[in-house]
């Protein structure tokens, strides 16, 4: 598959409402109640193409988030004309998209290929694969399990690390954020696609900026 999808999404004009990361699209948009938001939830459903398209959303106290796929690689040219529906509707109710509130949070499991175990993970979960890689909580709930290769040269056997993708205008302050609360830059030299840090433990973190660090 190629990036004709989600780059012509980003390419569209009047979709700043949307963040493109590793899943696909997604806008979060506020309002004052959790019955407002409610009722903008009634009012998305109702936009063409939305009913049984694999979209998933959201409600958070004063927020909706809408993800129009799981997974980037599904983005398609029918999605670019969902995301301007349901940014007029939000609009109409009086939602504001909030882009610095879009995140995706990926569990990345490393794992020589002999020893990796994908069907596990999903089975142990009760995940779907969204993609030959990877495992979605069908309820969007819990955070997308990642299967990352590592090369034959490496010693590790297993490993996993968390990976926070964000917005490229909210990245670096995502970073500072991390650093001032006491983690430390373990390796910058993928930046600014990315960033990793760990905790005082070692545990690691990787920050990215999206869509793809670029």
């Amino acid at each position: 598959m190629d990036q004709q999808g989600w780059q012509s999404f980003l390419n569209a004009e009047g979709v700043d409402d949307w963040v493109v990361l590793h899943g696909g699209a997604t806008a979060v948009f506020s309002l004052k109640s959790l019955f407002e938001v409610a009722d903008l939830a009634k009012a998305i459903v109702q936009v063409p193409g939305v009913e049984g398209s694999g979209a998933l959303i959201t409600l958070a106290n004063c927020h909706l988030t809408i993800r129009l796929t799981r997974d980037i690689w599904s983005l398609e040219s029918r999605h670019i004309q969902m995301a301007l529906a349901v940014s007029v509707v939000a609009r109409k109710y009086g939602a504001v998209a909030v882009r610095s509130a879009v995140q995706e949070v990926q569990i990345a499991i490393a794992s020589k290929h002999e020893t990796m175990d994908l069907a596990f993970w999903r089975a142990v979960l009760g995940y779907d694969a969204m993609a030959e890689d990877n495992a979605v909580d069908p309820l969007g709930h819990g955070s997308t399990v990642w299967m990352q290769e590592i090369s034959e040269e490496k010693t590790l056997r297993h490993a996993m690390h968390i990976d926070i993708s964000v917005a490229r205008e909210n990245v670096e302050a995502r970073l500072e954020a991390a650093i001032a609360a006491g983690g430390r830059v373990v390796d910058d030299s993928n930046a600014p696609s990315h960033w990793i840090l760990s905790d005082k433990a070692g545990n690691k973190v990787c920050i990215c900026g999206w869509p793809d660090g670029k």
